[in-house]
């Protein structure tokens, strides 16, 4: 079935998806969002991406009026309706509602909360079996003192533009540095190397989006016997890594073989990977077992 929306408490089709162009989310992009997908048709980890959307709210000022239990009943009546049978992407949208031409956050009464529901996509097997090609992009990362990356902010033109470089450049993401250089993260996803068997990712310190499938993969690390840590990565440090992976909650672990011309390792997959990658969709399944 096509998307179905919810758009404050009423379930439409796509092409009756309105909010007012007033909406300060449209105008200013002012508002968060939350991207979710299931396991057994339960929303995974669904208790982390709310609370990683109220801390995203309260970066930016914006009430967040609903209650976890409210918010979750939204969207499995949405995806009974969208998705009949197999699994769902979600996308959960909180903006600061409709109001006047201005900044001040007092002239939007009311939140606008939209859920978007429909089919969950699994990443096609030749990906997981070949890996992937990025492109490191030349669009810096936001500095957190500018719009804070930990921030899940629906104004995501920063990503967008990197990831137009990389499409332009025939890569599946774009890699992002900091204002100091260092790799950081994806355009929409985390990132990883892989060292002398140990998966390193860089820290939020460095400017980044703390993933909620990044920070579930340490915990599959700790199970499995795979030790992932945080530490800050240069460009320099691609040319010592045996394997590279991307992370995200619609895309679980993708491995990366080649940076622009650079290929990373064998040029395959490697064990650390695939280990990971088998582990999470693992541990995800026992926890979503009815």
């Amino acid at each position: 079935m096509a998307e179905l929306v919810n758009v404050n408490g009423t379930i439409v089709e796509r092409a009756k998806a309105f909010v007012s162009v007033f909406d300060h989310g449209f105008m200013f992009g002012e508002g968060v969002y939350e991207t979710i997908r299931t396991y057994n048709r339960q929303p995974f980890l669904f208790d982390r991406h709310m609370c990683r959307l109220r801390a995203s709210a309260k970066q930016i000022n914006l009430p967040c009026p609903y209650t976890d239990e409210s918010v979750l009943s939204r969207i499995v009546a949405t995806m009974e309706a969208a998705v009949k049978s197999g699994e769902a992407y979600i996308r959960l949208l909180l903006t600061r509602g409709e109001g006047d031409i201005t900044y001040d956050p007092r002239a939007c009464t009311t939140p606008s909360l939209m859920i978007i529901v429909k089919p969950h996509l699994s990443i096609p097997p030749k990906i997981e079996e070949n890996g992937v090609m990025v492109s490191l992009s030349t669009v810096m990362r936001n500095h957190p003192d500018s719009v804070n990356p930990a921030i899940k902010s629906n104004n995501l033109l920063n990503n967008a533009l990197a990831m137009q470089q990389a499409f332009k450049n025939g890569a599946y993401e774009a890699l992002m540095c900091n204002y100091k250089g260092d790799l950081v993260e994806c355009a929409q996803s985390n990132f990883f190397i892989v060292q002398d068997g140990i998966a390193v990712t860089p820290p939020p310190r460095d400017g980044l989006l703390e993933g909620v499938t990044r920070n579930f993969i340490f915990e599959v690390g700790s199970e499995i016997g795979v030790q992932v840590h945080e530490a800050s990565l240069r460009r320099g440090d691609l040319n010592s890594a045996t394997e590279a992976f991307l992370s995200s909650t619609t895309r679980e672990i993708v491995p990366i073989v080649k940076i622009d011309q650079l290929t990373i390792g064998t040029g395959q997959p490697g064990p650390v990977t695939i280990a990971l990658l088998l582990g999470l969709r693992k541990k995800a399944q026992a926890l979503t077992q009815p």
